[in-house]
């Protein structure tokens, strides 16, 4: 029986502990002799990632106990934290500790603990580690060491180094062996030729970030693993513009050898990352030296290297390649490098994860789509068929309760597109009165060089079912569109990013989809900073959630934030030094005596991407103004909510402040106390 009820007051079995329960994706796919490994979240164990092993039997067990959390934190936002070989004894297995950043080692097959193979450094953040590559011939592990060399934030070193097996760093950072100097701010971990003679990696340098200049490295690798005739084959840092730097470089962001010993890279030479092959043995000029493998699509082969570690493709032992493409949604194909012939794997999955792993004629990576969440799904490249082997979809609720989402195109400023996902109200339970209109909810998503992308999501399922919109919009600046697309922020941030997202708010109202009166935006790290704009830069909002975000910009760029993004907002905002007053005239610090709408402000009190400081700094500008809002701090959080306690309270009280802001009537949310 369908019952009829105001939007905003449906009732719905989707509950906050069952969207916590099911937070986070697997991650970093692999494979060890004949098994798959792979991370997995665990919210209910404080928010840390297992690694996990699937057996060629099918068994599946979780390889390391709490409180082991295999997680890196170099960039902060880590990568690639495990490495793992078959040998004689069973697995030996390689991994980063979140705790301590140590690199620890263990056979899961044998009895004994994990032991630490680096040691434990006093100054700053310590030693870090990430995307490592064993290499038992040499009894050592090569990776990317992140070194702290003082107290600062900035004060950082990054090179590949060569971890010795046996144990003896673990007390003694001098057997740590460097394998390249730090003439590069940034590195990514190393591939190796397949004749072991070679290695391949990619570096970048303040102020670029990695999606605007890139270089693609290469050094011959001596009998002892040392480095020499280290040059950069391919990629452009490109000059630093007076909008900041990007608009002449090359974004090199993956690397890989092919069997027959030629460099097989995703690159951006003409506006879309697309996969080339280097000769690095041809002539100088030679035409042949560098070839596009699949041209001309107007799509994109890779993303923004956000992780140390991402794989968008991988080649498989026959010379084709498996790869993950598109353009606003992907898909996994493979690739016949030769004819260019490109065939896509069928299945329901419209997000692969930057994750892939080979294994003889099988590829593996992680998938979701509108009405699963992420799976590791198995493609057997000689039938064609792709299954889900691990991590199954299962329905925790009725899918008849999922939103119905709907990929757009609006209008913004100018003319120009803004591509977003629609999940307007669904419950098949109840209906709302006639020419009622829904009240929408805006999310602008993080980075902001990122993407929302087309999946289940049961925070989205949360809001839908009660009878709230969600426009998911990907605003000029996000990735999946094209160089273009993603630049159109340079020197724009908190203008772009505001005018796209009201764009599809007006759009939604001026069709009738939405109520203009009970519109609210929302988002989390770069989504809190356009949410805290958007509420200081117009009187569209009725009000707005704003999670650990960006609030002051010259404390963000004097300091405030980690190494990685430390220089960001020269491209985002401008250099520093020539426009301070853009800096202060766009913060919403600054434009605090602007906003009336209310607003709940979520922070992690370990975050040091976006520290707590500047919420504090805020709310102290906000003070006495007049504007409800609701401050909740978590401790023990970082950048991002893991903890399945934090989820809730987060949710619900997001749910509150609609309540509280839009005149709905319910009962199964904590009220929200809004102070004024």
């Amino acid at each position: 029986m369908v019952t009829t009820a105001p939007y905003g007051s449906w009732m719905s079995p989707v509950d906050a502990r069952t969207v916590a329960a099911h937070d986070g994706r697997p991650a970093f796919v692999g494979v060890v002799g004949d098994e798959v490994w792979w991370t997995e979240p665990r919210p209910a164990e404080g928010g840390r990632r297992t690694l996990v092993r699937r057996r060629p039997g099918g068994e599946e067990e979780s390889v390391l106990p709490a409180p082991w959390n295999v997680r890196s934190r170099v960039l902060e936002y880590g990568g690639q934290p495990w490495a793992g070989t078959d040998t004689a004894d069973g697995p030996l297995l390689v991994f980063s500790n979140f705790d301590d950043q140590r690199l620890y080692a263990c056979t899961p097959d044998g009895d004994a603990a994990p032991r630490p193979l680096t040691p434990r450094s006093a100054i700053g953040g310590g030693l870090r580690w990430v995307d490592p590559v064993l290499r038992p011939g040499l009894g050592e592990v090569w990776c990317v060491l992140e070194e702290f060399t003082g107290e600062g934030p900035t004060d950082v070193r990054r090179v590949l180094a060569a971890v010795p097996l046996d144990g003896s760093a673990a007390e003694d950072r001098s057997r740590v062996r460097e394998l390249t100097d730090d003439r590069h701010r940034f590195v990514t971990g190393p591939r190796l030729s397949p004749d072991g003679r070679r290695a391949a990696w990619l570096a970048w340098d303040h102020p670029r970030m990695p999606w605007d200049g890139t270089l693609a490295m290469v050094a011959a690798v001596g009998d002892a693993g040392t480095f020499s005739d280290v040059r950069a084959v391919a990629g452009d840092l490109g000059t630093v513009a007076p909008d900041g730097p990007g608009g002449d470089g090359e974004s090199v962001a993956q690397i890989e050898w092919a069997p027959d010993g030629s460099l097989l890279i995703v690159s951006d030479p003409d506006g879309w990352w697309e996969l080339q092959r280097l000769d690095l043995d041809a002539a100088p000029g030679d035409p042949a030296a560098r070839r596009a493998l699949c041209p001309a699509r107007q799509e994109e082969f890779g993303g923004p290297l956000w992780n140390v570690g991402q794989r968008w493709f991988l080649p498989l032992e026959d010379g084709t390649l498996a790869v993950i493409h598109g353009r606003g949604t992907t898909a996994l194909g493979i690739l016949d490098p030769v004819t260019g012939e490109l065939v896509d794997a069928a299945g329901p999955w419209t997000e692969w994860a930057p994750t892939l792993a080979v294994h003889g004629s099988r590829v593996l990576g992680i998938a979701a789509g509108p009405h699963s969440s992420y799976e590791l799904v198995e493609l057997d490249t000689r039938t064609g068929r792709a299954r889900v082997l691990a991590c199954p979809h299962v329905d925790v609720l009725d899918p008849a309760y999922h939103p119905r989402p709907r990929s757009r195109t609006f209008t913004g400023p100018g003319g120009r597109d803004i591509h977003a996902h629609i999940h307007p109200p669904h419950n098949p339970d109840h209906a709302a009165p006639d020419g009622e209109l829904p009240p929408f909810v805006v999310w602008a998503h993080g980075g902001p060089t990122g993407r929302a992308p087309l999946v289940l999501d049961l925070e989205i399922a949360y809001f839908t079912s009660r009878g709230i919109g969600v426009a998911e919009v990907n605003y000029g600046g996000s990735t999946g569109y094209g160089r273009e697309y993603r630049e159109r922020l340079r020197g724009r941030w908190g203008v772009v990013d505001v005018e796209d997202c009201a764009a599809v708010a007006r759009a939604l109202a001026d069709e009738g989809s939405a109520d203009r009166d009970r519109l609210a935006i929302r988002g989390g790290s770069a989504g809190g900073w356009t949410a805290a704009a958007s509420l200081t830069g117009t009187d569209l909002y009725a009000c707005g959630t704003i999670s650990y975000p960006i609030l002051d910009l010259a404390g963000w760029a004097t300091g405030e934030t980690h190494d990685f993004e430390s220089q960001y907002l020269e491209s985002l905002v401008g250099p520093f030094a020539e426009v301070p007053d853009r800096y202060r005239e766009r913060s919403p610090l600054h434009r605090a005596d602007r906003i009336e709408a209310p607003f709940l402000l979520l922070q992690g009190l370990d975050d040091v991407i976006c520290p707590p400081a500047q919420c504090e700094r805020f709310l102290a500008e906000v003070a006495g103004r007049g504007v409800p809002h609701a401050y909740l701090p978590f401790a023990g959080e970082g950048h991002g909510f893991r903890r399945a306690e934090t989820i809730v309270r987060a949710v619900e009280a997001e749910l509150g402040l609609y309540v509280r802001t839009f005149g709905l009537e319910r009962s199964d949310v904590p009220a929200l106390e809004l102070r004024g």
